[in-house]
């Protein structure tokens, strides 16, 4: 599952791959909003843990992984 942060006061989102389902996220990004948790947390695929302060949060867009085409194929 491909998750982007946007933080507010920074320059570029955060983006990482999450194990995690679309439902566990959100339900993530629901308790920080509703002050459940002071820090949205999320781990990556590598076992990372992303924390950001649920006051910093501008925006969260959950979406499907992108599969990286390799080689040189023809567009169709």
């Amino acid at each position: 599952m491909e998750v982007k942060i946007g933080v507010q006061h920074a320059p570029r989102e955060i983006t990482l791959e999450s194990g995690q389902s679309a439902e566990e996220v959100e339900r993530a990004v629901a308790e920080a909003l509703s002050g459940k948790s002071q820090l949205l947390s999320l781990v990556d695929d590598h076992g990372r843990k992303v924390l950001v302060p649920a006051d910093r949060l501008a925006y969260v867009e959950i979406g499907e992984p992108t599969t990286r085409k390799v080689g040189f194929g023809a567009a169709l």
